[in-house]
């Protein structure tokens, strides 16, 4: 990650030293320009604490057009409990940054997505708890890679530099051979969402963009995790969709809410951070009307990573940055 000068060492270790070693650029970028305007206000511990995590948000809001997730990320991600200095902070860097984005970017979501009525029997409902049960497992797998491809970079007999131009001339090789298999996977999110990929490519996509993800990842360049993240839990949405649709062919079941569950089901598994996941989602594709379906899955998905005793991606990447700075 780029190192950006600090206002205190001994002031805000914490927050500063988590946004530094597991966020991605956006979420960077924002707490620097907090940290710049924290330097020159010469501000107090508590302030700057504000602050920082206040412009981290602000980053992530801006990233993903969406304002609540952004500061809800940092209440429960970042900071881990909702005091009433944080919240303001936070609540108003992300949606002053999302006013200056929108105004030159417009208010549309990052997502079209439009669906029928769902359906409202009970029975139908737990399809969804089958998407955050299957999306679960594969939220656990992911972060599983992603650890493991640390681990095997560490291994490597190169130096960090060298590791990053082979990983880079990979990803070259991968954006002449077809652009759309490399970048965050914006695309696949919305190909899945409007039902354009053939089922049988769905575990072939899935597995080359969980593999290209972690060894992306494993390059300790700048890089983040929530948008690939939700490109996989799309993906799986999506092979659930078809799953329930054979389940009940008496009922036409649209394709798009089990795509949004199964992004807010990999993100809870994931992260192990729901209410961020639920609401990101309903941001990025104007699903508000999905609440039901996105409690069922994230729960879903919370209780199979649980069960399978994985830890959340950030806490595990919090532990290997602690060890790393012994």
């Amino acid at each position: 990650s780029v190192k950006v000068p600090v206002l205190s060492p001994s002031s805000i270790p914490t927050i500063w030293e988590e946004i530094q070693d597991l966020t991605g650029p956006s979420v960077q970028m924002g707490a620097a320009v907090a940290d710049a305007i924290a330097r020159r206000l010469s501000l107090g511990r508590a302030d700057c604490r504000a602050l920082l995590a206040a412009g981290a948000g602000a980053g992530l809001a801006t990233a993903f057009n969406a304002p609540a997730a952004g500061a809800v990320f940092v209440l429960e991600e970042l900071v881990g409990q909702f005091e009433a200095r944080m919240v303001c902070a936070a609540l108003g860097a992300s949606i002053s940054a999302i006013m200056f984005s929108r105004g030159i970017l417009g208010s549309q979501p990052d997502f079209i997505a439009s669906y029928p009525v769902l359906p409202t029997a009970v029975a139908k409902q737990l399809f969804f708890v089958m998407t955050g049960l299957m999306t679960g497992l594969l939220a656990v797998g992911y972060n599983r890679t992603i650890l493991a491809a640390l681990r095997l970079a560490d291994r490597l007999p190169v130096s960090i530099y060298t590791r990053a131009t082979l990983i880079g001339g990979l990803a070259g090789l991968v954006v002449w051979l077809d652009p759309h298999l490399a970048g965050g996977g914006d695309w696949i999110t919305q190909a899945a969402i409007s039902n354009t990929i053939n089922w049988h490519l769905i575990p072939l996509l899935f597995v080359f963009r969980l593999v290209f993800g972690a060894v992306s990842y494993a390059a300790a360049t700048p890089g983040g995790l929530f948008a690939p993240m939700l490109a996989l839990g799309a993906l799986s949405g999506l092979a659930c969709s078809f799953v329930a649709q054979i389940l009940s062919p008496d009922t036409a079941l649209a394709t798009a809410p089990f795509v949004i569950v199964g992004m807010a089901s990999m993100f809870a598994g994931s992260v192990r951070s729901p209410v961020t996941g639920i609401i990101l989602v309903m941001e990025m594709t104007g699903s508000s009307d999905l609440v039901l379906p996105l409690l069922c899955g994230s729960f879903s998905a919370m209780v199979v990573a649980g069960a399978c005793g994985d830890t959340p991606i950030y806490e595990a990447l919090r532990l290997r940055a602690a060890v790393g700075r012994c």
